[in-house]
C-alpha cells in the first residue's frame, strides 16, 4: 500500500472526524476553516494515488463523509423545518403558497416539534398571536418553487410518523450520493473527488438537508444527458426541472446553450429550441397546478426574500465589486458584467463541453452577488468537479465564511474572501486561455469528463 494512499485515507478520517463535530453544532468559523485545509490537503495528497485505489477512495469516502451527515438533526440551518411544513400542509390539500405557516387556519396541523410550547430557544420565531416556531419568517408564505414543493409532499409522504427532520435528509444524502456516482462516471475518480470530499456536501446538503441538493443533482444528469442518449432535448428537460427545484440552477441553462451564438450571425436555431423548448416547458408545466390553485401568490414570499436580502443593493451584497466603484452603482455593474459572461458562453462556448460556460455564469453570479449562504455554492462544486477548475472551489469557502460570520453583519469576513476567490477565478481563466495556444491536452485533461466504458 502507498505512503500516498495512507496519508490521503489518514487526512480523509480527520476531516470525517471534523464534519462530525460540525454537523453536532453549531459549527464554528474554525471548524469550517480547518475542514475545508484538510480537503485541500486530501486534494493534494492524492494526486499519486492512482487507478482502482484511487476509485475506492473517493467513491467510499465520499459515501462515508456523507453519511455523517446524517448523525445529527440540522446544525447550522432551520429551512428544513419549513420544507417539513410544507409538505404537511400539501398533503392536507392546502397550497403552501396561500396561508403562511402562523395563519390561525392552520393551527391543527401544528405539532410540538415545528411549535414548541417552550419558546425560551434563540433560534425560535414568534408567532403574532403568541407561541412560537422552528419555521423561519412563519408571517409570510413559502419561497421554494413547485417541484421542491413535490419533493417536500413526497418525503411527507413516504416518512413514517415522528421521523422529522430524517426523511429530508436521507433525500439529500440519496442525492449527493446519485451525485457523487454520476460525477465518477463523467469526470472520473480524481475530479469526482471535488464532491466527494468537500465538506459542503455532508454539512449543507445532508445534514441541513437543503433541496438545493435536488437542483445540483438534475444538473449534473441534465449533462450527463449530453453525452448520452438524452441529447440537448433531456440535458433542456433536466435544466428545466432543476430550475423549478431551485430557481438558481437557471445559471447552468447558458452552458448548455454554449456557442449557439456563432460567428458570421449564425446562430444554431435547432439546439437553441432542443434545449430551450422542453426547460420552459418543464418550468411552465410544474407551476401549472399550484398556478390554478394559488394565482399569483405563487411567487410566494420570493419578491420579499429579493428586498430583504438587500439584491437591489445594500448589506453585504456586491460586497467584491464595492469595494472598486460607489455603492449605487455595484447592482448595475454586477448586472452588465453577468450579461457579457453569459454573451460570451453563447458566443465562445464549447458546445461539447457545456459544464463549462455553466461553471463561469454559475460561479460568476455567486462572485458578483456575494449571497451570505453557503448552500447556494453546492452547484459550483459540482461543476468544478465536471470541468476539474478547482479554483472556482474558492466560492464556496467565501459562502461558507459569509455565512458563518452572519450572513448580515456588517465588515462581514465573507467579503475578503469572495475577493480572493475572484482572484483566483480570474488567474485560473487566464493561465488556461494563455496556455491553449502551446499545446493539445489529451482527451480527460482539458475539461471534457471521461465516460467510463461498461
Amino acid at each position: 500500500m502507498s505512503r500516498n494512499l495512507i496519508f490521503t485515507g489518514a487526512v480523509l478520517a480527520a476531516l470525517g472526524a471534523v464534519v462530525l463535530r460540525m454537523v453536532l453544532g453549531p459549527p464554528g468559523l474554525g471548524w469550517y476553516l480547518l475542514a475545508w485545509a484538510l480537503f485541500a490537503a486530501a486534494l493534494w495528497l492524492a494526486r499519486r494515488v492512482q487507478g482502482r485505489r484511487l476509485d475506492v477512495l473517493v467513491v467510499a469516502g465520499g459515501i462515508v463523509l456523507a453519511t455523517v451527515g446524517l448523525a445529527a438533526p440540522p446544525s447550522s440551518s432551520t429551512d428544513s423545518f419549513r420544507y417539513a411544513w410544507d409538505g404537511r400542509v400539501q398533503a392536507a390539500g392546502i397550497s403552501p403558497y396561500e396561508r403562511p405557516p402562523a395563519d390561525p387556519a392552520l393551527a391543527g396541523l401544528r405539532d410540538d416539534w415545528l411549535f414548541p410550547a417552550a419558546c425560551a430557544d434563540p433560534l425560535l420565531w414568534p408567532l403574532p398571536e403568541g407561541g412560537c416556531t422552528r419555521i423561519n419568517r412563519p408571517t409570510v408564505s413559502t419561497i421554494y418553487p413547485p417541484l421542491a414543493q413535490g419533493y417536500f409532499l413526497l418525503v411527507e409522504k413516504v416518512s413514517p410518523e415522528g421521523s422529522r427532520h430524517k426523511g429530508l435528509q436521507l433525500g439529500g444524502w440519496a442525492s449527493a450520493v446519485l451525485a457523487l456516482l454520476a460525477l465518477w462516471r463523467l469526470a472520473g475518480a480524481r475530479r469526482a473527488a471535488y464532491w466527494a470530499w468537500c465538506p459542503a456536501v455532508p454539512v449543507e446538503a445532508v445534514n441541513n438537508a437543503h433541496v438545493d441538493m435536488l437542483g445540483v443533482l438534475l444538473v449534473v444528469l441534465a449533462f450527463g444527458a449530453v453525452r448520452g442518449r438524452g441529447g440537448p432535448a433531456g440535458a433542456g428537460a433536466l435544466l428545466g426541472a432543476a430550475v423549478a427545484a431551485k430557481l438558481l440552477p437557471v445559471t447552468a441553462l447558458p452552458g448548455a446553450l454554449s456557442g449557439v451564438l456563432g460567428g458570421n450571425g449564425r446562430v444554431a436555431w435547432r439546439r437553441l429550441l432542443l434545449v430551450g423548448v422542453p426547460a420552459v416547458l418543464v418550468v411552465a408545466l410544474s407551476y401549472l397546478p399550484y398556478a390554478l390553485v394559488s394565482g399569483s401568490s405563487v411567487a410566494g414570499y420570493l419578491p420579499g426574500y429579493l428586498r430583504e436580502e438587500r439584491y437591489d443593493g445594500g448589506g453585504n451584497r456586491y460586497a467584491v465589486l464595492r469595494l472598486l466603484m460607489p455603492d449605487p452603482w455595484a447592482p448595475y455593474v454586477a448586472i452588465a458584467l453577468l450579461a457579457l459572461i453569459v454573451l460570451a458562453v453563447l458566443r465562445h462556448g464549447d458546445a461539447e463541453r457545456p459544464w463549462q460556460g455553466a461553471l463561469l455564469v454559475s460561479g460568476s453570479f455567486l462572485l458578483l452577488l456575494t449571497p451570505g449562504y453557503s448552500w447556494y455554492a453546492l452547484l459550483v462544486v459540482a461543476l468544478a468537479a465536471m470541468t476539474g477548475w478547482w479554483e472556482w472551489l474558492g466560492v464556496a469557502v467565501a459562502g461558507a465564511v459569509a455565512y458563518t460570520d452572519g450572513p448580515a453583519a456588517p465588515d462581514n469576513l465573507g467579503t475578503p474572501f469572495y475577493a480572493v476567490a475572484a482572484l483566483a477565478a480570474l488567474a485560473g481563466w487566464a493561465a488556461r486561455r494563455s496556455a491553449e495556444p502551446r499545446r493539445r491536452r489529451p482527451a480527460g485533461d482539458d475539461g471534457a469528463p471521461v465516460v467510463r466504458s461498461t
